[in-house]
Parts: C-alpha cells; structure tokens; sequence
C-alpha cells in the first residue's frame, strides 16, 4: 500500500473523523481502510487510543479552603545591634523597655 510523503502536523482530528466517517459508512474497517489507503493496524490503533481518552474521566476541578486574614497588629523595634524585636502594638511600654534594655539596647 503506497504511503503518503505529506505528514498530517494535527492527526487526533483527522482521525477522529475518519474514524466517524467509517462508522457512519457502514463498511467494514478492512474495506473502509482499503478504500481510503489508510493502514487497518494504525486505523485500529487510532481507535483505540481515541476511545481510551474518551473514557478517562476529567481531574477534578482545584478546591481552595477558605481563608480569614488577620491584620498584623505588632510593631518592629530595631535594636542597635541590628537586631529586631516584634511586639504587640498594645504591649506594655515599660515591659518593652525592660525587653530592649535586657537584649542589650538603649533604654527607651
């Protein structure tokens, strides 16, 4: 059977109707295939690699788990010494002092 030198670049449709057309044809895949010059072996295996994409059923679509943000209530103390300290905007000042003083900072 002669073969074609010009390549199909998107074959899933060309197959997939060629495939239809032999069923609404009513011919028997040896005749249909004969008749259109196309291999029985690669007819079948179209077929079948078609079918099996069909049948496989779709991923489930991504679910996001609801969220809630909460506002960042703290403040940055730089320290210094290059470090930073993150308290609670509402924290205590003299305990903050106390804090920067034990971490080795100027007193506030």
């Amino acid at each position: 059977m002669p073969r074609t030198t010009r390549r199909n670049t998107k074959p899933e449709p060309f197959w997939r109707d060629l495939i239809a057309h032999c069923r609404a044809s009513g011919q028997t895949v040896a005749a249909f295939c004969s008749a259109h010059r196309v291999s029985q072996a690669t007819f079948y295996s179209w077929r079948h690699r078609l079918a099996t994409r069909e049948a496989a059923p779709a991923p489930p679509a991504p679910t996001f788990a609801p969220v809630r943000v909460i506002p960042d209530l703290t403040a940055d103390v730089l320290l210094p010494t290059g470090l930073i300290v993150r308290v609670a905007v509402g924290a205590d000042p003299a305990a903050v002092a106390r804090l920067v003083a034990a971490l080795g900072g100027a007193p506030c």
